[in-house]
């Protein structure tokens, strides 16, 4: 069948592509017009520009496609909430809109466990209630996730939602990348005391998460989270990296409520000057709170299982990051997919 993938060119989407084509599946990307696509047209992936906030691009994306794969979302940089918005939550009405238009069989749409609001310390389910904290992304995401369950309601497309977990693994800059170097720097430092869950898990689980939505028949019309519910202490994690990079174990704790109250600050001033805030009070409390989710609805349901142990996912991030990962230019075709079958 043809697919048509949206942030193909990501962590998450170059392993998922890979897997896709591994299957026979004909895949198309959808591209923003400025992106390299260089990669992908070399990967045989039909390439297709277009953006998610501009609705009129839309149409030649979707047509002829039976499944979309919704994966580009707005993470990890510091704009206004309206910027987020307009991709988060417009822009995945949009697509949903010119698949319904087109015929479109499968929608799988990216949520993620932020949506639910951070701190809970204990393990949370599909039914709890969405209570994203005071962070463009997680706010948008969870609009956009509400949003999404208001419109299958009455449509003809089969749609599931994913809640991943924070995802890391090889050629990954944005989370594990910045901790590797940081902890092997010598600068890793413990936010509270330490014995708080992270809600990390290995790609190639998320990837399984999504073929599982994907190709399952019981998926549709469900809201699935997908990541390790066996997850790290802050410490386990920190120590298991500085093992892997050469680094030493951080011990330096400092309080967790300076840096959240430090963060809402730095945020201001960054407001004010139209600069990077250097703490966030999302960054805060995904390493300084508890943090777990249950995959039993996934487990029960979809017959979803993580098969890359925590400890054993770090160590082949730290094979790509001791290679000089950081310096790479771009995320390279992955290897066949760790241990999530073919279902």
């Amino acid at each position: 069948m043809k697919v048509l993938i949206t942030g193909a060119t990501g962590l998450l989407g170059s392993h998922l592509l890979h897997e896709l084509q591994e299957r026979g599946e004909q895949i198309r990307a959808l591209v923003l017009p400025v992106e390299n696509a260089d990669k992908l047209l070399a990967q045989g992936v039909e390439v297709m520009r277009g953006d998610v906030t501009d609705a009129s691009t839309l149409a030649p994306a979707v047509k002829d496609v039976e499944a979309i794969i919704h994966l580009a979302g707005m993470m990890g940089v510091w704009r206004p909430i309206a910027d987020y918005r307009a991709v988060n939550v417009t822009g995945s009405e949009n697509l949903y809109q010119a698949a319904q238009k087109a015929g479109v069989r499968r929608f799988v749409h990216t949520s993620s466990h932020t949506v639910y609001g951070l701190g809970h310390g204990r393990f949370l389910t599909e039914e709890d209630a969405l209570r994203p904290d005071p962070d463009p992304y997680s706010i948008t995401k969870a609009e956009g996730d509400k949003l999404m369950r208001r419109l299958m309601q009455d449509s003809t497309i089969e749609t599931v939602i994913l809640r991943p977990g924070t995802f890391f693994g090889p050629y990954d800059r944005l989370h594990f990348g910045r901790m590797a170097e940081r902890i092997k720097a010598g600068k890793g430092v413990i936010v509270g005391r330490g014995n708080n869950a992270l809600p990390f898990c290995y790609v190639t689980d998320v990837v399984q998460g999504f073929l599982l939505a994907t190709y399952h028949k019981d998926a549709p019309g469900n809201v699935y989270n997908i990541t390790n519910d066996h997850p790290l202490t802050q410490q386990e994690m920190f120590n298991a990296i500085a093992d892997a990079v050469d680094g030493q174990h951080p011990t330096r704790h400092l309080p967790y409520l300076p840096i959240y109250y430090g963060g809402i600050v730095a945020e201001k001033i960054a407001e004010i000057n139209h600069s990077k805030p250097f703490v966030t009070r999302l960054g805060a409390m995904m390493f300084g709170t508890d943090n777990r989710h249950s995959v039993e609805k996934a487990r029960r349901e979809l017959g979803y299982e993580p098969k890359v142990d925590l400890l054993e996912g770090i160590k082949l991030a730290a094979e790509w990051f001791n290679a000089g990962g950081m310096a790479q230019p771009s995320v390279p075709q992955p290897a066949a997919l760790e241990g999530a079958g073919k279902s």
